[in-house]
């Protein structure tokens, strides 16, 4: 198993990666990259241009994309407004950190600048709330994982969201 992330020199971070660590990576960042694809814009040329959603700002009914997209205000007139105006930007940003993290995942010790990394931060952090949702992730998971038999069928999945949580936390380390 790979080290994760580590602090580099002048603010670098430097990840360390087994080629199959990689690849699960990969796998993971570019199917939340398919669910963050730009979503509908509005008929008028201005809202197009300006990336307005044509939705109405309608909440997901996805649960991962109303995790990964959450309402901003308890009242929904509000909430959808404010969806409207800023769900296209959100995706971009989420596309772009995705994208980010494909472009510079490795196998083995590679350099990280700072915006990177925060970029990494940011994508797996897409990741690992896409995968809690479908698996239902509760704060009891140490416990589910310490009780839940190698032969059960969603084991690889909690050990990879496991997983995901401790690169997370020694990227957090590193930048900080």
């Amino acid at each position: 198993m790979s080290s994760g992330f580590s602090s580099g020199r002048g603010g670098a971070v430097v990840a360390d990666f087994e080629a199959a660590e990689v690849s699960i990576l990969r796998s993971l960042v570019t199917q939340v990259l398919g669910l963050v694809a730009p979503g509908e814009t509005g008929d008028d040329p201005l809202e197009r241009a300006l990336g307005i959603g044509a939705a109405g700002g309608k909440a997901p009914d996805d649960p991962v994309l109303a995790r990964l997209f959450p309402s901003a205000y308890q009242d929904a007139d509000e909430s959808a407004e404010f969806r409207r105006y800023t769900e296209a930007t959100l995706r971009d940003g989420k596309r772009a950190d995705a994208q980010t993290m494909l472009d510079t995942a490795r196998p083995g010790r590679s350099e990280l600048t700072p915006e990177q990394a925060q970029a990494w931060l940011r994508s797996l952090n897409d990741v690992r709330l896409a995968l809690g949702t479908k698996l239902e992730v509760t704060e009891e998971i140490h416990d589910e994982i310490a009780m839940m038999s190698e032969d059960d069928p969603r084991y690889p999945a909690y050990v990879t969201y496991d997983w995901l949580t401790y690169l997370q936390d020694t990227l957090v380390r590193a930048l900080w």
